[in-house]
């Protein structure tokens, strides 16, 4: 048995830049930092941050690029991958990703929204295949105060 995942929560470090690739699929890249907080054998609290390349497809490509900026919270749930290629110079080059399969906005994307997307589909994301994807409300956010956001006016 072979199990390939990893799971993120962190902050989007820069925004998502939207690709088309020559077949007309979409491809958003993006990175994401993960903290790593403890103390040191002197008890001094020490952090460091991990950078991830992330990379998404299809509709989660677009909402992707739409709704998320730099800073925005989001978990991420995928594949690891890795590329190589030969750079202009002829060096190989490695880069590890993250094929997006699950994502979902843990912030809210304005001032009125409170929703957050989701894949149900493990497979959406990856090229060829269908796009399977519902909205969740997360109530326990909202101020009493706000409007009521209908399932309908969500635009994925």
């Amino acid at each position: 048995m072979n199990l390939n995942k990893a799971m993120l929560i962190g902050n989007v470090v820069r925004d998502p830049e939207m690709r088309t690739t020559p077949s007309g699929q979409n491809v958003t890249s993006f990175s994401v930092a993960t903290n790593f907080v403890w103390k040191d054998a002197s008890g001094q609290k020490q952090e460091k941050a991990e950078f991830h390349n992330i990379v998404a497809w299809r509709r989660l490509a677009e909402i992707s690029q739409q709704y998320l900026k730099k800073g925005s919270k989001v978990y991420i749930e995928g594949r690891i991958q890795t590329r190589s290629w030969d750079d202009p110079n002829g060096i190989k080059r490695y880069r590890t990703e993250i094929v997006v399969e699950n994502m979902i906005m843990l912030d809210r994307a304005g001032a009125d929204a409170g929703a957050s997307s989701r894949s149900n589909s493990s497979e959406a994301s990856q090229p060829g295949f269908g796009d399977d994807y519902s909205q969740s409300n997360n109530a326990n956010t909202k101020n009493s105060n706000e409007e009521e956001i209908s399932i309908e006016d969500i635009p994925f």
